[in-house]
């Protein structure tokens, strides 16, 4: 029994690209916890050195090597210093804006992206990031800050209603575009499993926008609902980078704040160079924010 599961757990880890994307999107489920497979290799362990099974030793030994050999490098702190630009990305959620402007203000980002806002409680994030932030825009539920200024602020069409928009900010390096965007959430239901259908068809969309960007410089932010792991967004990760696994620490979790266990907040660039990639403190949202520096390096 134990080495039958340490098995499955290995053939999860393996092979979850070839689980078929049926009814139900059970694939996009499990690549979205895809790194807490690795936790059952404790508890198979422990079973195995009880029962003093030499076979089931060395059976759990595979998911636990697997494991490392997908995510090791995950842990590894690849922060640098420095950077052209600093960007954040948080689903505000139902933070207190006057505590998540200040996180917001202290993390020193040069743009600042925000989901979830609403006609309650958009005005309280111009007025307290107003100081610090001249330049902004807010567009249905989601809005840029930005320290530099911006031009073709405008609606990016990815669902009925508007979450989504792009901006491209003037920097002393020259122009970059950057894109904010709540995909549609994903539900787990009897009848449908993994509902995704909604955010599957708007990260298509969003994409296309990117590619029709005429900037080189591409920063993508935003509430994904998924992991970079998800295929559900491999359109995005295809063509884009993730600033958290290319210079992060760990996987940086971000949902639920209080316990984080995943990660739908994301940084992808395309064109520039992630040199640092960061969560930031709790707000009072169900997210935490997300940080990155990137490098307008050729």
């Amino acid at each position: 029994m134990t080495a039958g599961l340490a098995l499955l757990c290995t053939a999860v880890l393996l092979l979850h690209r070839r689980i078929p994307n049926g009814p139900g999107r059970l694939p996009s489920l499990v690549e979205t916890f895809l790194p807490w497979v690795g936790a059952a290799v404790l508890p198979l362990l422990a079973i195995a050195l009880v029962r003093r099974s030499a076979t089931a030793l060395v059976a759990v030994l595979l998911p636990a090597v697997t494991w490392v050999s997908l995510f090791g490098g995950t842990l590894a702190d690849k922060r640098g210093t420095g950077g052209d630009l600093t960007v954040v990305s948080h689903n505000v959620g139902d933070a207190d804006p006057e505590r998540a402007g200040r996180v917001l203000v202290a993390s020193g980002a040069d743009v600042i992206g925000l989901e979830e806002l609403t006609d309650a409680n958009a005005p309280a994030y111009e007025r307290v990031l107003a100081g610090a932030y001249p330049y902004h825009r807010v567009d249905g539920t989601v809005g840029v800050w930005s320290r530099r200024p911006l031009r073709d602020v405008r609606p990016v069409p990815i669902m009925a209603w508007t979450r989504a928009m792009r901006a491209t900010v003037e920097t002393p390096e020259g122009p970059v575009v950057v894109f904010v965007a709540h995909l549609p959430s994903v539900r787990v239901r009897p009848a449908e499993g993994f509902a995704t259908n909604w955010r599957d068809h708007a990260v298509v969309r969003l994409v296309d926008a990117v590619r029709e960007a005429p900037e080189r410089r591409r920063i993508l932010m935003g509430d994904f609902n998924g992991s970079p792991d998800d295929r559900g967004l491999a359109p995005v990760t295809s063509v884009m980078r993730s600033a958290q696994q290319v210079a992060g620490a760990g996987f940086g979790f971000t949902w639920p704040a209080a316990l984080p266990v995943v990660r739908p907040d994301q940084v992808f660039t395309q064109g520039v160079e992630p040199v640092a990639a960061w969560t930031l403190p709790r707000t009072g949202s169900d997210h935490r924010p997300v940080a990155a520096s990137v490098d307008f390096r050729p």
